[in-house]
């Protein structure tokens, strides 16, 4: 484990907020940091060297998705996920649990892993836990996550605490083979809080996960529907018994105010799908607030995108040239939003570590609420839309 390593170098005085260094064989991540979805080995028309020009330390890409095509022997065969996508620095892959819930009419799932038809051509497969580690070590991603089983946070009856606890129990067990089965030391494992939207249970999932001794920990099950409120105290709980000398990865949360406050309460890593795909659909975020460029109010608007923003979108191009590739169809219009979220939310990765540097976190996080509820109520245009 040589090359891998975690660094706390700054904690917020007044919230568990910390900045950190994760030292990975593919390079350094300083945290708390975002990292943009990959899926199949690329973030959706952006090229590597895009991502570096604006500031990404990472991508996620995902095992599930990279095992059905192109396959990890031809990952394998090709010298790893980073040689294969032409990207230099480190990535993560996460274990294919998100889809076991998303794509769940093709699967069915016991003890001994998840049994599935492939949603491309039909063919059948079982996902055990070692077989995920199998192909996890085959893509060589730097940093790579358990499989585990879940359902979204629901209202805690009778039948839905017996169920979250039977799911806890089985990724409980799954962690403990996931752990078995390792066999490069290249590679930093990340293990799963879940428990549902069951504050007790999530606690008894920390505990008993950081007991296995994994290198990370990661939270799970969240964002797929529950109030921020409720997300904000299942992610306290969580947070509570993990080792706080070890990375900690909110899994799948991307809204702007969902990062503050996560990071706030101790996350350093996130990813989320949310900057590109609402891109894609025309919806930026930016510093004066979130707008739509599909709105006829940007037709004739020859201003930047974001003034505060130095990426390729908004240095050039106008809204008002925006605004027209999106009501030709132009995919130029998609990309150049999709890269601007993206830039956005590294420069708001990186406000959150200098703020926690700066010892400053909590009136930063004021002032950043303040300039958003006033954007929000600034134009009736300005919410974008999400595209979920």
């Amino acid at each position: 484990m040589a090359s891998l390593s975690f660094e706390i170098t700054a904690r917020a005085p007044d919230s568990p907020a910390r900045r950190g260094v994760l030292r990975t064989p593919h390079g350094i991540l300083e945290t708390p940091c975002f990292f943009p979805v990959g899926t199949y080995g690329v973030v959706r028309g952006i090229s590597s060297t895009e991502l570096e020009s604006i500031g990404a330390q990472s991508v996620l890409c995902n095992t599930y998705h990279l095992y059905l095509r192109p396959g990890p022997e031809v990952l394998a065969r090709a010298g790893g996920i980073h040689s294969f996508m032409s990207w230099r620095k480190p990535v993560l892959t996460d274990s294919g649990g998100f889809q076991i819930h998303s794509l769940d009419r093709f699967a069915r799932c016991d003890d001994t892993g998840v049994r599935f038809a492939s949603p491309i051509d039909g063919s059948k497969h079982l996902l055990t836990p070692e077989r995920c580690i199998e192909i996890q070590e085959a893509i060589g991603a730097d940093l790579i996550v358990a499989l585990d089983h879940f359902e979204p946070v629901r209202d805690a009856g009778a039948e839905d605490r017996a169920r979250t606890r039977e799911l806890l129990e089985r990724t409980l067990r799954w962690a403990a083979r996931c752990l078995g089965a390792r066999t490069r030391a290249d590679q930093w494992l990340f293990g799963i809080v879940q428990g549902g939207g069951l504050a007790d249970l999530r606690t008894e999932s920390a505990q008993r996960t950081a007991e296995l001794g994994f290198d990370a920990h990661a939270i799970g099950g969240l964002g797929l529907g529950e109030s921020p409120e409720r997300r904000a105290e299942l992610v306290g709980v969580s947070l509570e018994p993990l080792p706080v000398d070890r990375p900690r990865y909110l899994m799948g949360i991307g809204k702007p105010a969902d990062l503050v406050s996560a990071v706030c309460q101790g996350v350093d890593i996130f990813d989320c799908v949310l900057p590109t795909r609402n891109g894609r659909h025309g919806n930026a975020y930016t510093s004066r607030g979130a707008l739509h460029v599909r709105n006829a109010r940007f037709r004739e608007d020859s201003g930047p995108l974001d003034p505060a923003c130095s990426c390729p979108c908004c240095t050039g191009y106008s809204r008002a040239y925006l605004h027209h590739l999106f009501k030709i169809g132009e995919a130029l219009g998609a990309k150049l939003l999709a890269l601007h979220n993206l830039a956005y939310y590294m420069k708001l990765m990186q406000e959150l570590r200098d703020a926690i540097t700066q010892g400053n976190l909590e009136s930063w996080r004021r002032d950043w609420e303040q300039a958003q509820r006033e954007s929000e109520g600034s134009s009736p245009h300005s919410a974008a839309h999400s595209a979920a």
